[in-house]
């Protein structure tokens, strides 16, 4: 199907994007080049950042560009020195740096804006590290991490999704380390005194959010290579983890993009490596174009947590292919990405893996409609003025969204008909940011322009939209069935645990109960019996010790099980405690601090300030709030 102009983002139709204070409507950037060194010693670093910029209107007389915590040294306009000025500090969006242009610019006329400028110890986006928090405890580590809106404290820039812009870096570092970033390496060159320059290269147009850095003592091995396809993988990590990695990921990384490639369209960032950082890093993963940034805690030793891959690969399709106009349309981010994911596990396991995969989001999404506030369960949501997008961050636009398309494919009959029209949809945006209203203007008008595709558009036209997109509550306002082949007897087992709740003999029981259970089964088990009353101490002490649970070496299952441990009793808080400190994706560490924050509340406060250096400073703000605690 041809390219729709109509459906191209214009801004007079895309959202304002209330989390930036920078102009992008007026003029937008097109090309950033990126001039750093590294100072170990002081934890920042600075050079300069030159941003190519187009206007879009008339009469442009400034730019402004969203700025957090930069000590700004000078900036200069097509090589001459210019006028700026620093607006107020405002809490979590920073400060707008406004560059006075000598002349006003016209539409379609560029203009290159150079900014001199250093980090400061106060960088919301980089996490140091000392040599005692690393794996050979030789070196010190930084890496970023810049979603939602923390590129600003890296860079001035237009920190919004609905900017792509392509990049350039060269990058100088000390010490014999490595510097990645989230492009091509084109070169490395020895300056002398130890001293190294990287140079990388970015020719996709990317947000923001996808600037990423990582430097530290860190090896490379690359995967092999699949044949007929123009693309690479490999991984980085700590010389430490290298052989536990390397076998975890090797198998399916490759295999997975090129089941992306063969279901959405052509991989189009040339490489596909995943650095493996230190515990403290926030999240399960992090899409960065070229190199995903991922937690250790998914080499779980089985190859059971390799579907964050298949996330993050998915994410090259969707979000850094194409992305939101604005952090309200994050689930045509993660929704379709999370969608994505579970078609390459399709591929992979067969349908039936598909659906285990939705029983399982399914029970993350009830669990965090529970405890958000109604415009937060929407999947458009609603964001204040200046306020963080990360105060919505939920499985909300993740699997609200997935569940949304898996019903919308089963609305228009089936993967046969859908999978055409995500090719489509692909072809149609990629390269663009995009609103939900875009979205669904292009889903009618793919069916519709089908011969035959009168009857899909009526059935479209049955669906509840506003409820889907704009409804809020406890649970997906269609319930939706999931085949139950493989999770049957997940539940059968977490019935029986139920039933015998009050018995003192529990013999009955054995490790063999979950032997042929793979990971997402004994998952299924463990969120099922949270479903249940909070089970007592002595049920709950049989339950590790038949399955050893709480000194399992993969998080997911631990997370569960402390998770029912502390809603039965404080039995469990000094184990808890233990664990959580060394585990600085959120999705660990901020439910088992709150269950502790319940059940002892003072081990709970203690804990985390003994530790919160360890945190990025993202967890770290998150944390000390669930906590009702201010950190520096």
């Amino acid at each position: 199907m041809s390219f729709h102009p109509q459906f191209i983002p214009q801004s007079a139709h895309i959202d304002r994007d209330p989390a930036t204070l920078s102009n992008y409507l007026a003029i937008v950037t097109k090309h950033i080049d990126l001039n750093w060194t590294i100072d170990w010693d002081k934890q920042v670093f600075g050079g300069s950042a030159t941003l190519r910029l187009e206007a879009k209107e008339d009469d442009v007389k400034e730019v402004v560009l969203d700025s957090s915590y930069l000590d700004i040294n000078k900036v200069e306009v097509d090589g001459e020195v210019a006028e700026y000025k620093l607006g107020e500090t405002i809490e979590i969006m920073g400060e707008g740096l406004t560059v006075i242009l000598p002349k006003s610019v016209s539409k379609g006329a560029s203009i290159s804006v150079k900014i001199t400028y250093s980090t400061t110890s106060q960088c919301t986006a980089v996490g140091w590290l000392t040599p005692q928090q690393t794996k050979s405890g030789k070196h010190p580590y930084l890496y970023s991490q810049c979603q939602a809106i923390h590129a600003r404290s890296m860079l001035p820039c237009q920190d919004t999704p609905a900017v792509k812009a392509t990049y350039g870096a060269k990058v100088r570092s000390g010490r014999g380390l490595e510097v990645l970033m989230s492009a091509l390496r084109k070169d490395t060159v020895d300056l002398g005194d130890g001293v190294t320059e990287f140079i990388y290269d970015q020719p996709v147009g990317i947000p923001s959010y996808l600037i990423a850095i990582g430097a530290g003592e860190l090896t490379y091995k690359p995967f092999d290579k699949l044949s007929g396809r123009n693309w690479n993988t490999g991984c980085w990590t700590e010389p430490g983890n290298m052989d536990a990695a390397y076998w975890e990921f090797h198998k399916d990384t490759a295999n997975f993009v090129a089941t992306a490639e063969d279901l959405a369209s052509e991989y189009k960032f040339g490489v596909y490596d995943v650095l493996f950082l230190p515990e403290s890093f926030p999240y399960g993963g992090m899409e960065n174009s070229c190199l995903t940034f991922a937690t250790p805690t998914i080499i779980a030793g089985d190859r059971s947590q390799v579907d964050v891959v298949a996330h993050e690969i998915s994410h090259s399709w969707f979000g850094n292919g194409i992305g939101c106009a604005s952090w309200r349309h994050f689930w045509l981010n993660e929704g379709w990405t999370t969608y994505l994911e579970r078609l390459i596990i399709r591929a992979t396991h067969g349908e039936q893996a598909r659906q285990l995969s939705f029983t399982v989001g399914r029970r993350g999404l009830v669990d965090d409609l529970a405890r958000l506030e109604p415009r937060f369960q929407r999947l458009v949501a609603e964001y204040k003025d200046y306020e963080d997008p990360d105060e919505g961050y939920s499985q909300v636009p993740y699997e609200k969204g997935a569940n949304f398309l898996y019903y919308l494919e089963q609305t228009v009959g089936g993967l046969e008909v859908f999978l055409p029209y995500m090719k489509d949809y692909v072809k149609t945006f990629e390269g663009y940011a995009i609103t939900t209203e875009q979205w669904r203007g292009h889903l009618f008008h793919y069916f519709g322009s089908l011969k035959n595709g009168e009857e899909v558009v009526r059935k479209l036209g049955k669906v509840d939209w506003d409820e889907w997109l704009h409804g809020d509550g406890g649970d997906l306002c269609v319930d939706i069935k999931y085949d139950d082949t493989l999770s049957k007897a997940c539940y059968d087992l977490a019935e029986r645990w139920n039933c015998a709740r009050e018995s003192e003999d529990f013999s009955s029981f054995s490790p063999q109960d979950v032997e042929n259970f793979s990971t997402t089964q004994k998952v299924i088990m463990l969120d099922r019996l949270e479903t249940y009353p909070p089970f007592s101490p002595k049920a709950v002490s049989a339950l590790d010790k038949v399955y050893s649970l709480s000194s399992t070496g993969n998080a997911e299952i631990a997370l569960r099980f402390f998770e029912i441990a502390l809603k039965s009793s404080a039995d469990y808080a000094e184990k808890a405690a233990e664990w959580v400190v060394s585990k600085g994706r959120m999705k660990f560490c901020r439910p088992v601090f709150r269950l502790l924050n319940e059940q002892a509340p003072e081990l709970a406060k203690k804990t985390f300030m003994e530790h919160a250096g360890f945190y990025h400073p993202i967890a770290r703000k998150m944390i000390a709030k669930d906590l009702g605690l201010k950190v520096e």
